[in-house]
């Protein structure tokens, strides 16, 4: 795998962290150390689910390939769901925080799921060797680090100038997100 094919898979992976984070920008409108520990966990569990992927090829594997589409949408779904419920009806619950830490990981989770079926594909590349997978791991972990930071930084600027229902536009945003993937695994 050339460098350049590495960076592109490593950007595309990173579109999904992007979005998500540029919608938290917009529903906290304010940047902060959260926006470091957002885009540290989106890279790392990016990175990590690559890797996973690519290390555990074989029947799991396959199995979770059939299901990998739908847990993003049911993920994605639900926070986007109660996003646009919590807009609606702001003081009968707590609002969906993307700063709290469980909030994070399920975004973190949900975002890289994609990357696990990367990380299997690598195999299927003939890359058996981690020598040749470390670094477009890496690549991938930093493109979704950089990414995601500048989505948090872009969606904070965007929260300050419009005065959207930033929660319930996040939370069609979300839903867009998980109908788009589970659309496009169902089509192949």
């Amino acid at each position: 795998m050339s460098i350049i094919e590495a960076l592109l898979i490593a950007i595309a992976l990173a579109m999904d962290c992007f979005t998500v984070s540029l919608t938290c920008g917009i529903i906290q409108r304010r940047m902060g150390m959260q926006a470091w520990g957002m885009a540290a966990m989106f890279g790392f569990f990016q990175a990590l689910m690559a890797y996973l992927g690519w290390a555990t090829v074989g029947a799991f594997s396959q199995q979770l390939q059939a299901y990998d589409h739908w847990i993003v949408f049911a993920i994605l779904g639900m926070l986007g769901f109660k996003m646009i419920w919590d807009g609606l009806h702001p003081k009968e619950r707590p609002r969906i925080d993307p700063s709290r830490f469980i909030v994070l990981l399920m975004l973190s989770v949900a975002t890289s799921v994609d990357a696990l079926a990367v990380g299997c594909s690598f195999v299927g590349m003939g890359l058996h060797s981690f020598h040749w997978v470390k670094w477009p791991f890496v690549m991938i972990g930093v493109a979704s680090f950089v990414m995601s930071f500048f989505g948090k930084y872009i969606g904070v600027k965007i929260g300050h100038r419009l005065d959207w229902p930033a929660e319930q536009l996040g939370g069609m945003i979300l839903i867009i997100i998980g109908l788009k993937i589970l659309i496009q695994h169902l089509a192949i």
